[in-house]
């Protein structure tokens, strides 16, 4: 699924409403719903855009992480169980 909007965007929207255009009025002017509004309060809240960009690069490097470790406990489990077979 294709993002409409670029953590940026939302960091604007977010200091928008924060400037004090009511929540209705920001939704309605750049088409997006309340609730995604909120959720995107919950998550960028307080952020600037160099701090989105660390949480994105932070996201990737955590994700490339987990892939490594994952291989890396498969390849663990063939070789025991290889060794399993040997004996």
């Amino acid at each position: 699924m294709k993002k409409l909007y670029s953590e940026e965007q939302i960091i604007g929207f977010l200091q928008e409403a924060e400037s004090g255009i009511p929540v209705k009025e920001l939704c309605r002017r750049h088409g997006f719903s309340q609730g995604s509004f909120y959720l995107w309060r919950s998550k960028f809240g307080g952020m600037s855009v160099p701090d989105a960009k660390r949480l994105r690069e932070l996201e990737k490097e955590n994700a490339r992480l987990k892939k490594m470790l994952a291989e890396s406990l498969l390849e663990q489990e063939v070789t025991r169980e290889a060794l399993r077979k040997k004996w």
